[in-house]
C-alpha cells in the first residue's frame, strides 16, 4: 500500500474487475484479478469491498471460483438499501474492488471427516461457496457422491447453479475428474416448477431420501449448509436429529455451517 492511503486500507489488495454479469435484477456475478499470492482453500470467504473515505467498506464474500482457478468470482444478492452491495451491484468491468487477503471460513474439507457422501444444502446465493467445491479436485478424491442442492424462490433465480452444472459438463478436464459423481437439484418455494419446496421440508417428509437413494446417514455423510440464519438453523437441527456432530477447522465433524453473510 502506499503512503497516500489512509491507514484503514493497509494490508488490503486492490483487485481490477474483469468481468460482471447480472443473473437476475437481484442476483449478479463477477470476477477480478487474482494475486499470485493469494491463496486459498475451495469453500472459504474473503473479505472484500469498495473505498469509503477514510475507511473501506468490507463485507464477507464466498469465493465462488474454484482454488486452481486464474480469477476470483463472487456471487451476489443486490440489496437495494444495503450499505455495500446497493453500489456493489453497479460494478463495471475495469473498476477496482478491495481484498483482505486473508481467507477463511469452515465449509471446507478440513473441517468434515472422511465419509462416502458430500451434501451441500444452499438457499439463494449460499451457492457462492459450493461453486468452488463442486469444481475442487479434491472433492472427488475425498467423496464417491456429491449432491448439491440450491432452493430459491423464483426458477430464474436457479440460472446460476445450472450454468455452473453445464460448466461441468463442458469441460473436458473437469469431466474426466467429476464423472458421474455429481448431482444437483434445485427447488423453487413462490414461482411452479418441476421441483417445489424447501429442502428441510424434503429431509423430512421422505423426499429426499427418494430422490437420493438414503436418508441422512452419520457413518457415511458429510453436510455442508449456507444460506439465511433461519435456514443455517433448521438444517443445524435436522443433522443433530441424525446424529451428525458439527465440525470446525480445529475439530472436523460430520456437518459444517458458514455464519458469515453479506448485508
Amino acid at each position: 500500500m502506499t503512503s497516500e492511503l489512509p491507514k484503514a486500507y493497509r494490508g488490503l489488495e486492490s483487485l481490477k474487475v474483469s468481468h460482471v454479469h447480472h443473473w437476475t435484477d437481484k442476483t449478479f456475478s463477477f470476477s477480478c484479478e487474482r494475486p499470485d499470492s493469494f491463496r486459498f482453500r475451495s469453500g472459504e470467504f474473503a473479505m472484500i469491498g469498495l473505498e469509503n473515505g477514510e475507511k473501506p467498506l468490507l463485507r464477507a464474500y464466498s469465493i465462488a471460483s474454484p482454488n486452481w482457478a486464474e480469477e476470483l468470482e463472487f456471487y451476489s444478492i443486490k440489496v437495494p438499501d444495503g450499505p455495500l452491495t446497493s453500489r456493489l451491484q453497479h460494478l463495471k468491468d475495469g473498476e477496482s474492488i478491495w481484498i483482505r487477503p486473508k481467507p477463511v471460513g469452515t465449509l471446507v474439507h478440513d473441517a468434515l471427516l472422511p465419509g462416502k457422501r458430500l451434501i451441500m444444502f444452499s438457499t439463494g446465493t449460499g451457492i457462492a461457496p459450493f461453486a468452488s467445491v463442486m469444481r475442487d479436485p479434491e472433492t472427488y478424491d475425498k467423496f464417491d457422491e456429491v449432491i448439491l442442492t440450491q432452493t430459491c424462490r423464483e426458477v430464474k433465480e436457479l440460472d446460476y447453479g445450472k450454468h455452473l452444472m453445464a460448466e461441468i459438463e463442458s469441460d473436458e478436464l473437469l469431466q474426466e475428474v467429476v464423472g458421474d459423481k455429481l448431482r444437483y437439484i434445485c427447488t423453487t418455494t413462490r414461482e411452479e416448477s418441476a421441483q417445489m419446496g424447501r429442502m428441510t421440508d424434503w429431509l423430512r417428509d421422505g423426499r429426499f431420501e427418494a430422490a437420493t437413494g438414503a436418508p441422512l446417514t452419520p457413518e457415511t455423510d458429510r453436510v455442508m449448509i449456507c444460506g439465511s440464519m433461519e435456514m443455517l438453523a433448521e438444517h443445524k437441527a435436522i443433522c443433530e436429529a441424525a446424529g451428525m456432530e458439527e465440525g470446525s477447522n480445529s475439530e472436523p465433524g460430520q456437518f459444517v455451517i458458514e455464519k458469515a453473510f453479506v448485508d
